[in-house]
């Protein structure tokens, strides 16, 4: 085996892709601002801050990590892909796949090089940041929350937020129909507080592959090892022992135990969305142990941006593509675009036939996250919105070509939902070419205005080279 894939090995291997802005930033806004402008300017640097600004003015010794995953050609490279527009097939096979982790002891594990338990644990140290006005204080975003199921023992991992309350304790808001939230529940009901872990930090392909939707109860690790190319190294927790393994090479874990039946107000929080969500109940976790590398790295996902919608988006394609290639083979590619965050997916497909459009349009919308889908002909590139734009204007009429299918299951967190609904209603838009009369004949539409090939390449060329100079944009 070569050199362990982990955060610096990334670093070391991107480091054209890097950024490390000069001197000090502060954790309270100024780091997730440079996000924000960089989303602006739709430039996508990994950012490396190596002077974090505490809130009472103190340097961190800890660098803040993000935008780790904002470019998708960065994170297709990343994880080995052949091209980001292929990502739905390649990452189906991915998560199709598995490759079984490998358990290696403490003193193997970078992550344990610090071991802090009890009194010693302080979270306020972490320099976990406060990204935008409304939110109540520092949260941790990229914090990869695993339980396990208490009637399997099978573990889960999955991305989700914690505010920050006091050295020992924080929030953890788990969406109720998340699969750590059920298993939280099962404790519960047994009368017991629920085990829980956090790790922070790792290769893109770990921080990817455990993002993958799994049945439940399934565990991520070996699907992890798929998008490493490798066993994943774990380790067991110092709280938890073998109940709970946490990545031996991660940069930051927070271990600790649920509280049976209480709820604490968590929020209001930034979501994905790009709205400020409303304050909610949430349980919360009592910190036992916080273990790290001696030069830990801290990563943060920018909430509702670029950086932190880029790697889910990617994770959904691959998902969506497993669901509708069953019934249409047809279809080449998927993509979930940053514009629509989680709600809508673009579907490619070559020369569909009889009700193929329609029969891929609704199994996508069967899955939870969608709220709109279109489907266009392969000589559109979903891509570019220019193009699906221009398919929607001059290949749809509305009562012919578009659906809704209504009482479908959705994310509570939409905020388009009106109060007290359980349901939501989805679109399905064809935007597909009339189909031909036979095979081979041209389909019965008007041509493209077009050039030719040959004058078109020699003229780009010539374009290419003008572009040195200034001129006027959009």
């Amino acid at each position: 085996m070569g050199e362990i894939k982990n955060l610096r090995s990334f670093l070391a291997e991107n480091e054209a892709a890097v950024w490390r802005p000069e001197g000090q930033l502060s954790i309270e806004h100024e780091i997730t601002a440079l996000q924000h402008a960089g989303d602006r300017a739709g430039s996508y640097p990994v950012i490396l801050v190596d002077k974090p600004k505490m809130p009472d003015g103190s340097i961190s010794e800890i660098p803040v990590l993000c935008n780790m995953t904002a470019s998708r050609s960065l994170t297709a490279k990343v994880l080995g892909l052949s091209d980001h527009q292929l990502a739905a097939s390649e990452l189906y096979e991915r998560i199709s796949g598995g490759i079984k982790p490998v358990t290696v002891s403490s003193d193997d594990a970078p992550v344990q090089e610090i071991v802090l338990e009890g009194d010693e644990c302080d979270l306020e140290k972490l320099p976990a940041l406060k990204q935008h006005i409304y939110d109540p204080g520092r949260y941790l975003t990229a914090a990869h929350a695993t339980t396990y199921d208490p009637d399997t023992g099978i573990d889960n991992t999955a991305i989700q937020r914690c505010w920050i309350k006091e050295p020992r304790k924080m929030t953890y808001y788990a969406v109720r129909s998340s699969h750590n939230a059920r298993n939280m529940r099962k404790f519960w009901e047994k009368g017991e507080d629920c085990p829980i872990v956090f790790w922070l930090g790792h290769h893109p392909a770990v921080v990817m592959g455990s993002q993958g939707k799994m049945d439940y109860p399934q565990s991520h690790w070996e699907t992890v090892g798929a998008f490493l190319g490798e066993p994943l190294r774990l380790v067991p927790s110092k709280t938890h022992g073998e109940k709970i393994m946490v990545p031996a090479d991660a940069e930051i874990v927070v271990e600790g135990w649920i509280p049976k039946d209480k709820l604490e107000p968590d929020g209001p929080f930034g979501e994905f969305h790009g709205y400020t969500g409303p304050q909610v109940l949430a349980s919360y976790c009592n910190v036992t142990a916080i273990t790290m590398r001696k030069d830990a790295i801290y990563h943060d996902y920018g909430s509702g941006l670029t950086d932190m919608v880029v790697p889910d988006n990617m994770m959904m394609e691959g998902k969506l593509f497993g669901m509708v290639r069953e019934l249409t083979p047809s279809v080449t590619k998927i993509h979930v675009p940053v514009s629509g965050r989680r709600f809508h997916a673009y579907l490619q497909i070559s020369n569909p036939m009889g009700a193929e459009a329609r029969d891929a349009l609704t199994a996508v919308l069967a899955y939870r996250r969608l709220k709109m889908a279109i489907v266009v002909d392969d000589d559109i590139d979903i891509f570019d919105e220019r193009e699906l734009n221009w398919a929607l204007a001059t290949r749809v009429q509305w009562e012919r070509d578009s659906f809704q299918l209504n009482g479908l299951s959705g994310t509570l967190l939409d905020p388009s939902i009106p109060s007290g609904a359980k349901t939501v209603s989805k679109l399905a838009i064809d935007a597909t070419l009339p189909q031909s009369e036979f095979p081979g004949a041209p389909k019965p539409t008007l041509p493209r205005s077009v050039v030719p090939d040959d004058i078109l390449e020699k003229v780009t060329a010539d374009f290419a080279s003008a572009m040195s100079k200034e001129w006027p944009t959009e």
